[in-house]
């Protein structure tokens, strides 16, 4: 007892670093999408069909090459029309994986069985160097 009383500075200190190396854990536990390079397999894989939710001038100014536009507000009615096969993977993008996210919900109340969110969206393609396109 009186080790850890004389050392109680030492000890808080412990402590403070394994919880500072637990953080990166953490985070990558409540981290949600799919990565850029496991979209790029899924893709080419798996023929994944990649839906860009952004409005028209967000696509026009850059989006993945080969995907297709269909705004947030417009994917409950046009999503089953633009991707027959419910059975194929769907990866939803935007600009920073915020609205994608919210668009899986829809997409898998659909019928879409295989259904990603890319996390970091637009973004995070573009930091990992990957082809993007503009209309």
């Amino acid at each position: 007892m009186k080790f850890i009383i004389d050392n109680w500075t030492l000890i808080a200190l412990a402590v403070i670093s394994g919880g500072l190396l637990l953080v990166p854990v953490l985070q990558g536990a409540v981290a949600t999408g799919l990565g850029a390079n496991d979209a790029v397999q899924l893709i080419n894989r798996e023929k994944a069909v990649v839906i860009d939710v952004c409005e028209p001038h967000e696509f026009a100014a850059g989006h993945i090459v080969g995907s297709k536009n269909i705004p947030m507000g417009e994917l409950e009615a046009k999503l089953a029309g633009a991707v027959k096969n419910k059975k194929l993977p769907l990866i939803l993008v935007c600009q920073s994986g915020a609205r994608s996210g919210r668009a899986v919900a829809t997409a898998t109340s659909l019928g879409f069985e295989q259904v990603h969110s890319l996390g970091g969206g637009l973004a995070a393609w573009r930091a990992a160097n990957l082809p993007v396109e503009k209309v």
